[in-house]
């Protein structure tokens, strides 16, 4: 599955990209284990905190095609750079914050720019020019499990230290965390190959932005991964709430958390290895139908222990495994000369769905009292979009062979 990377200056692209997302999306994607700490500590409730944290998920995706422009231009170390300052910066800030507008300055905006700058967009686009193309697919899987691994290991460790040193010992601990980072960009950018030149076929950025929006395939993706951030955003943020509302300790839903990002383990690199296997509108079908069987299955099952962990595992297998295949298929479209853009753009989409699946969740919770409606939204959106993947043009696939 891994021998595409078995070289020394491939395996090192990959694990710095991959390390580099360990620690966004580690932190990223423990946000929701503060929802109830700042709540009780500011007293501020928990829909005007699902909004900053809601208005983080949009602008995550936001700032995902503005960095991956500027590092498709002017390179990505110091994108990168920038970002992880940022993050930084938004985590240390945050205990100062004492109303609803600080909140959305720190978690909103700054930690959600920060993270969203040394994502995806710009780590699998400065990945993918530094790679030969037999190692792409198996590098975007590899990378997309740093950030997974962040999420297993990020969870457990900032809950243990919400409950040893307080939500805002936990926020600078994450602000340390994030600095020691920087190094890894360095290794990233000045490893393997020379940025590949694609002269001959670059007709510029805004003519390829251009050119993409008017697709029916790349819009395609756009909804499919619409779906996606709904799903993502709403469990990241809420399931904490929803271990609560089945009367289990906050410990459940850390541990949920990070099962989810040790099953996305596996999962991406599953991904990575089927998108050189199996056409990607294929792969991304089946892991959004999944989604749909495994949310219907939830809700019949008596809301335990043993049915969240299970829950988790059997989410966390395509959680953010989805970004590989929609990642390969906006190379196969389009070329990978302006990828970080083009990708960034998709991830906007997904991010425009997680704005509403946080934001909506706390809606919920405040007016109704429980998740219900959202779960079942949630459902329909899944079986949706394995629906509209399948009339993506993609092309059928031709082997490789793997250099020695």
């Amino acid at each position: 599955m891994l021998r595409s990377l078995a070289k020394r200056d491939v395996l090192i692209v990959t694990l710095s990209a991959a390390g580099i997302l360990m620690v966004t999306m580690g932190a990223r994607q423990s946000m929701g284990l503060f929802v109830s700490p700042l709540n009780t500590s500011t007293g501020l409730g928990i829909a005007t905190i699902s909004l900053a944290l809601a208005i983080g998920q949009f602008m995550w995706g936001a700032i995902q095609p503005l960095a991956g422009a500027a590092a498709d231009r002017y390179g990505p170390a110091k994108v990168l750079v920038a970002g992880l300052l940022v993050l930084a910066l938004g985590s240390a800030v945050t205990p100062f914050m004492t109303s609803g507008f600080g909140l959305i300055v720190s978690l909103g905006l700054l930690s959600a720019i920060g993270s969203g700058a040394g994502s995806f967009s710009v780590l699998i686009g400065a990945a993918a020019q530094r790679l030969p193309l037999e190692a792409r697919g198996s590098a975007s899987g590899v990378i997309n499990a740093g950030g997974s691994f962040g999420q297993f290991v990020f969870a457990p460790v900032l809950q243990k230290l919400i409950q040893s040193i307080g939500w805002m010992g936990a926020m600078w601990a994450l602000a340390v965390m994030t600095l020691a980072a920087l190094p890894l960009v360095g290794r990233l950018t000045t490893s393997g190959n020379a940025p590949v030149r694609h002269a001959h076929d670059d007709t510029g950025l805004w003519n390829s932005v251009c050119s993409a929006m008017g697709d029916r395939s790349y819009l395609l993706l756009h909804a499919g991964f619409f779906t996606c951030g709904f799903h993502i955003a709403f469990l990241v943020t809420h399931l904490p709430g929803e271990v609560d509302l089945c009367g289990l300790p906050p410990s459940v839903a850390s541990w949920s958390l990070a099962i989810i990002g040790l099953a996305n383990i596996v999962g991406s690199l599953y991904a990575g290895a089927w998108v050189s296997r199996y056409r990607s509108k294929y792969v991304l079908a089946a892991m959004y139908g999944s989604r749909a069987l495994l949310v219907g299955a939830y809700l019949l099952m008596p809301k335990t222990d043993l049915t969240f962990y299970l829950f988790a595992a059997g989410l966390g297998f395509t959680w953010l495994a989805t970004v590989p295949p929609t990642a390969a298929l906006v190379g196969k479209l389009f070329g990978i000369r302006y990828l970080g853009t083009l990708f960034g753009l998709t991830l906007l989409s997904h991010q425009i769905g997680g704005f509403l699946g946080a934001y909506l969740g706390g809606l919920a919770i405040t007016q109704r009292g429980d998740f219900t409606w959202m779960w079942y939204a949630d459902m329909a959106l899944a079986a949706a979009a394995a629906l509209v993947n399948l009339p993506i043009r993609e092309e059928r696939l031709r082997p490789v062979a793997v250099t020695a």
